[in-house]
């Protein structure tokens, strides 16, 4: 005979991972701003640059946009890009809380 599936602790753990991917999401996010030195601006000016980002539609602005990330994320827009301190592609190069050029 089958044992009955246990809905609430499911959900209950389902519900605690969703809440681990927020906060990592948040966390990832923070580490973001620091690394490409977006920390240095006032919150309203990053708020408000990031409303513009988000309401785009002009493709070429968003192209540009992204090859630029996509620069950073290879090490392409940092000034040691060759050096030992070289992240691996997709991860953000932290250097004890300050960001890189």
């Amino acid at each position: 005979m089958r044992k009955p599936r246990d809905f609430d602790s499911e959900l209950k753990a389902l519900a605690e991972k969703a809440k681990q991917l927020k906060e990592r999401r948040v966390r990832d996010l923070g580490a973001l701003v620091t690394a490409t030195g977006a920390d240095a601006l006032d919150a309203d000016v990053l708020a408000g640059a990031l409303l513009d980002a988000a309401t785009n539609t002009d493709k070429a602005t968003g192209e540009g946009w992204r090859k630029r990330g996509a620069a950073f994320f290879q090490g392409k827009g940092r000034n040691a890009s060759d050096g030992p301190n070289k992240q691996p592609e997709g991860t953000l190069a932290l250097d004890g809380g300050t960001a890189s050029a």
